[in-house]
């Protein structure tokens, strides 16, 4: 019987490759930009045309390579980072697993030039689906200027998977921000469809973080610092007021290694915990420097995720570390702990401060000092145990079941206009033949506006009250490239704006039927709201502007209403398409049946 295993041709292995390592074009960003840091580069320059589909260019003026390094790097597992077993258990560096260059070749059409600065002349390859197509000599630049074109050309189902421009940008500018973040001292610069997105010189991290986020993150930012014998932690997190509704402004920097960790996250809201509230995340840019064996990286392709040896002492380390810098500023009572009495706080088990003596760390506590302590912090507690008449509202008179939307349906026609009853400021009563109808006051508005603000976005025509005097608004630059891009939207829905250039606004006008108030801050809830919804939900841009707009300019609870206004909600919600659910679902009206509030007085 013929064999039938047999070794699969060089092409095809690297294209499966491919399938781990580039998975979209911000996935060829991180590894030029990577290469690039791992060069010794001190300008990387990135340039991206059709969110990446045509072009990516990342030029760089680190060491370079020689004709035969030039060659070697587009082969499989072809690396300069290692040597031998020991150097896996020892890595400093970004990338060190050779799969990269051989992967990003085998699915692009690719150009690349290198110069060392011994060399006289540099040399430059082209690659088309890993076939070296042509190598010459030519002068360039010390450094390596790297042109990947058509990503997907010779794979069209993996190009047709690929989302749309603005999604594709947006993972591009979340890898950028990352290698930015983690290497302030070196100059990077970001262009988009010959637009400058990003341009950040070489800084100190606090200026990096206001280069990127704008120059409110400059009053926000509070310093962290820890050194062990085990490890170090230094960074910014941001005041707890500073905190948002939307992930994605929380970064671990692990020996200059961007990774996500939802234990280390942890650490750092348990630090937070009862400072902000319990859906909101706090701004953080952690660096953790630890002894590379005391890591592994090799867990994932991507090598965002790492293992720690020993991740409950990180896990405390980090923890102290927040809550030190946050008493110090006077976020929390300011303690007079010694830097290694923090771990006093969690370690009850012997067994684990019997672990941590034995790394060197010793749990101490010194009581504070009266003339220490933040006597702000009483302030805290004031109020506490005295009685509430107004007891929380609670969901007891819902009663969930397939046939209770039927009943509400029926129950409609009988709503008896001239007798509604707020309570608490924040639900309608209101009797009807069948028992008594209950309104969420605050779900009820946002499903009318939810439905107004659709039929705005279709009509591409919203009335908008302009502004006596414009409002100038600064925007990290990824929230500039957001709102620019909705523009036509925005104005669909009343919400007037013009670019100023140097990712700054100007606000001219809000929509007519909106309470007059923060005008910046609602435009800023908005795009956090709208960002949130991104990441969460998969709507089309026109149903993520309009769930996010009725989210933030609807009625909130304890907001008191006269009858005409009560008659004004009724009369909008039900003339809804669907008046029973907000636009996420959420219920709107519920019935209590007669039979049901007789069973409240057996």
């Amino acid at each position: 019987m013929q064999s039938i295993i047999r070794l699969l041709p060089d092409s095809l292995a690297n294209q499966i490759a491919a399938g781990e390592v580039v998975q979209r074009p911000a996935s060829v960003v991180k590894e030029l930009l990577e290469n690039s840091v791992d060069a010794g580069s001190k300008n990387i320059r990135l340039l991206i045309k059709d969110a990446g589909r045509t072009l990516i260019q990342v030029i760089d003026d680190g060491k370079g390579m020689s004709e035969i390094d030039a060659r070697m790097c587009f082969e499989r597992h072809a690396t300069s980072k290692l040597y031998s077993t020991e150097d896996l258990f020892n890595i400093r560096t970004m990338g060190f697993r050779g799969e990269a260059m051989a992967s990003i070749g085998a699915v692009a059409q690719v150009e690349l030039s290198s110069r060392r600065e011994t060399d006289e002349l540099g040399t430059c390859l082209h690659i088309e689906g890993s076939q070296i197509t042509s190598q010459e000599c030519l002068q360039t630049p010390v450094g390596t200027n790297t042109q990947v074109k058509n990503l997907f050309f010779n794979v069209p189902a993996r190009r047709n998977f690929l989302k749309s421009d603005a999604v594709e940008n947006k993972h591009i500018m979340d890898e950028f921000i990352r290698i930015a973040l983690s290497n302030p001292e070196i100059a990077l610069f970001y262009t988009q469809n010959n637009t400058e997105i990003f341009h950040l010189p070489a800084a100190k991290l606090s200026q990096r973080i206001v280069g990127i986020y704008g120059n409110q993150y400059k009053e926000n930012l509070i310093p962290c610092n820890e050194e062990t014998p085990f490890l170090k932690v230094w960074g910014y997190i941001g005041k707890p007021e500073f905190a948002r509704k939307t992930r994605g402004e929380q970064f671990f920097m692990v020996n200059r290694r961007f990774i996500k960790n939802a234990y280390l996250h942890f650490a750092v809201a348990d630090a937070f915990k009862n400072l902000i509230a319990p859906d909101y995340h706090p701004f953080y840019v952690l660096f953790i420097e630890i002894d590379p064996s005391k890591i592994d990286i090799n867990v994932h392709p991507t090598k965002t995720e790492i293992k720690f040896e020993d991740e409950r002492t990180v896990h405390g380390i980090l923890s102290a570390c927040v809550r030190k810098s946050l008493g110090a500023n006077n976020i929390t009572p300011s303690l007079d702990y010694e830097p290694r009495s923090f771990f006093s706080d969690f370690n009850t088990d012997k067994n684990f401060n019997l672990e941590l003596e034995n790394k060197g760390f010793t749990p101490k506590f010194k009581m504070p000092s009266a003339g220490k302590i933040n006597q702000d912090w009483q302030k805290l507690y004031e109020g506490i145990g005295k009685f509430n008449p107004e007891p929380e509202q609670t969901e007891l008179l819902v009663l969930p079941s397939k046939g209770n939307d039927s009943a509400v349906e029926i129950a409609i026609s009988s709503v008896n206009k001239s007798f509604l009853v707020q309570l608490h400021c924040s639900y309608i009563l209101t009797p009807v033949k069948s028992g008594l109808m209950m309104i969420h006051q605050e779900r009820a508005h946002e499903r009318i506006l939810f439905e107004k603000f659709i039929q705005h976005l279709d009509q591409k025509h919203g009335i908008s009250q302009q502004l006596l005097f414009p409002i100038k608004i600064d925007l990290p630059p990824a929230d500039h490239f957001l709102i620019m891009e909705m523009e036509k939207e925005l104005a669909a829905l009343g919400i007037s704006i013009a670019d100023l250039g140097g990712n700054t606004i100007a606000l001219n006008g809000v929509p007519a039927d909106i309470t007059a108030g923060n005008e910046k801050r609602l435009l800023e809830d908005l795009l956090n709201q709208f960002k949130q919804n991104k990441k969460e939900l998969n709507l089309s841009l026109q149903d993520n502007l309009a769930r996010s707009m009725a989210k933030r300019c609807c009625l909130r609870k304890n907001c008191a209403l006269g009858q005409e206004e009560l008659q004004s909600i009724i009369d909008q919600l039900f003339a809804c398409t669907n008046p029973n659910y907000t636009p996420g679902g959420e219920k709107i009206v519920t019935l209590m049946g007669k039979e049901n509030i007789e069973d409240l007085f057996s």
